[in-house]
């Protein structure tokens, strides 16, 4: 599900390297991690970083009697800025040994697909735990903008160590993902550095092919109801475990309008059980809304996405 008039990461790279692999990257990057499936993108509004106004308060008018005059208001706003992370890696290996492949290209490219798996989890991971405040090159992602269980958007679940569900709803005035402004690729890179000369440990040289990867991303939330969060479920037993009440709830906190809602493997499954019962109404799976057009899990009306690396083991929220 996208936000109308907006666009993905995938449509967004088709349209600025029509003839490249940037495409190609985009669809591996999203299968796999969900969450990037559905992030609305916007170029960054300064070089590496985006900045926001966000409205804190709006004036509220005074009844006025005959006779009477009333206040001058005004309304405040707050300023924020978001900013954008570089994630790089290399791959590179002996020309010999790429040669002598039944298909020299496609043996890179296999071993290229790792390289974007991987750098994919790592967005996913860091759209959700990522924390400027202790690392700075990361970006600021979802969990560190919902630490404390008495925010706005917050609900305690009553575990410990558990995990949490997200509830995002993506749009440009709401929570979207940026990338560097002027950037040719919407962020995404990869470059076939063709034959290098290769170092060993031991400073001897060879002959190899070498590829560059990068991701320059940053999570920005425009307006702070837009995100929300059910904190310390449970991931097994019997007490504190996933509650349909407290997913209702927090939507029902959010404004109104399209909602994903993200949780991992363990959540989703008591979810998936949920659906079998024949007298379960808040559950539905509706064809054709994936990558590939597979069915995809609703709650009420919002659709359910897979994030492995919403992790099991959070630390607890204070």
């Amino acid at each position: 599900m996208t936000v109308a008039n907006t666009l993905s990461l995938l449509e967004l790279a088709k349209r600025h390297d029509p003839n490249g692999n940037t495409a190609t990257i985009a669809e591996v990057l999203t299968e796999e991690n969900q969450m990037l499936q559905d992030a609305v993108w916007q170029e960054a509004n300064d070089t590496f970083s985006h900045k926001y106004t966000r409205r804190l308060s709006l004036p509220t008018g005074t009844h006025r009697k005959l006779n009477s005059g009333v206040p001058v208001e005004a309304s405040r706003t707050v300023e924020g800025r978001d900013t954008v992370a570089f994630l790089e890696s290399y791959s590179q290996c002996d020309k010999k040994l790429c040669d002598a492949a039944a298909s020299p290209s496609e043996f890179r490219m296999n071993e290229a697909t790792s390289f974007l798996e991987g750098m994919g989890q790592t967005m996913a991971g860091k759209m959700v735990y990522g924390n400027t405040a202790l690392i700075p090159e990361e970006p600021l992602g979802l969990a560190p903008r919902m630490p404390l269980t008495a925010a706005a958007n917050v609900l305690d679940a009553g575990g410990s160590i558990g995990t949490s569900i997200y509830v995002v709803m993506w749009g440009p005035t709401k929570a979207f993902m940026v990338y560097p402004r002027n950037h040719p690729n919407v962020g995404i890179v990869h470059k076939d550095l063709g034959e290098v000369t290769l170092t060993d440990a031991s400073g001897g040289m060879y002959q190899g092919y070498r590829d560059h990867f990068e991701a320059n991303y940053g999570l920005c939330v425009k307006d702070d109801r837009s995100i929300g969060r059910i904190c310390e479920i449970e991931p097994n037993g019997v007490a504190n475990i996933f509650d349909e009440d407290d997913l209702i709830t927090l939507l029902n906190l959010m404004p109104n309008g399209p909602k994903v809602i993200y949780c991992n493997g363990t959540v989703k499954t008591q979810m998936d059980i949920a659906l079998k019962d024949k007298t379960n109404v808040n559950y539905t799976a509706r064809g054709g809304e994936g990558l590939a057009g597979e069915p995809v899990l609703h709650f009420k009306r919002y659709p359910i996405r897979r994030v492995d690396q919403i992790l099991n083991t959070e630390a607890a929220v204070t």
